[in-house]
């Protein structure tokens, strides 16, 4: 019950889709100081900025959110990039962390760090037992070299480092940037200009057949907090639903909720990503008591909701 009692929490990424709701969540704790630096402040590829935010923020636990992320046309678009800047920020960050003595860090993972045919459900002792599906290798292996450092840094310095690894996320607020969102957010934003325009048909990526597994943002946010209150362990921990869907089954339930009537079109020269995504997650509920709570279809209508909102007003 005293754990964030007068603790200095810095936040990366505070101003994402994530942290937005991590923060809120932060702000109902008895902390001494809450940081979550916006990006045109503190660029975090920077050596010179990771020095100075923890020059002026000073904190005693850093949860390290921010990412270079998107969707696979993104990924395919930028692997150079999206592996040097997910690696040398979070690299850079635990190590000042490490030097000014930060109490606690709690890495971000990804679920892209897992191979891509990892058997299912993803347990985490299967993280190292191949490599990662190839269009967001780069992103996840920069990612999973976080899992390294907090193990390497436990067992030379006894620093508190944990890695958590969240599924997919969603829920409102999310991106819905037509080049850069994730499966959801693009369907949904599909469905409804199709429905705006009366356009007979849409068209998606891939052949439909991939599973995936979806946390709604709210829930994964409860998760962190739950860990970093709770959780001090090197081994890496699951962050999901345990609940698997497949994308076509995904775009019906989208299409119906949307309204949209009309012909799904699914371009099988684009690509599929992993074969099929879900997580065991009995390490999350055994370590820190965390289970997901929001019903998928319910987050689902939410996100949709959201969105519709910011449609009818023009934003």
């Amino acid at each position: 019950m005293t754990f964030w009692n007068d603790k200095r929490v810095l936040v990366t990424g505070g101003g994402g889709f994530l942290g937005r709701r991590l923060v809120a969540k932060l702000h109902e704790k008895p902390l001494a100081a809450l940081f979550a630096p916006r990006k045109a402040e503190y660029d975090l590829v920077q050596e010179a900025n990771i020095i100075r935010v923890y020059e002026n923020t000073r904190p005693d636990i850093v949860i390290h959110l921010a990412a270079v992320v998107g969707g696979i046309g993104a990924n395919r678009a930028n692997p150079g990039g999206f592996f040097y800047d997910n690696l040398v920020m979070g690299v850079q960050l635990m190590e000042f962390g490490r030097r000014y003595g930060v109490q606690k860090f709690v890495a971000l993972g990804t679920i892209c760090a897992y191979p891509k045919f990892t058997p299912v459900p993803f347990r985490e002792d299967n993280l190292w037992n191949g490599y990662p599906e190839e269009t967001n290798a780069p992103y996840g292996l920069a990612k999973k070299m976080l899992l390294v450092q907090a193990d390497a840094y436990r067992a030379q310095y006894g620093f508190n480092a944990i890695y958590l690894l969240p599924v997919n996320l969603y829920g409102p607020s999310d991106n819905f940037d037509p080049e850069t969102s994730h499966v959801i957010p693009a369907m949904i934003r599909k469905c409804v200009e199709a429905v705006r325009t009366n356009s007979p048909k849409i068209v998606l990526w891939g052949t439909g057949k991939p599973t995936r597994e979806f946390l709604y943002v709210d829930d994964c946010a409860e998760a962190i907090v739950l860990a970093t209150e709770r959780y001090n362990d090197r081994h890496p921990v699951n962050l999901g639903s345990g609940m698997e869907i497949s994308i076509k089954d995904l775009a019906a339930i989208i299409s119906r909720m949307t309204g949209f009537k009309g012909e799904i079109v699914w371009d099988a020269s684009q690509p599929d990503g992993q074969p099929r995504r879900v997580l065991n997650v009995d390490r999350a509920e055994r370590s820190f008591g965390f289970r997901a709570q929001m019903n998928f279809e319910e987050g689902l209508r939410r996100t949709n909701d959201w969105y519709n909102s910011r449609e009818s007003h023009g934003v």
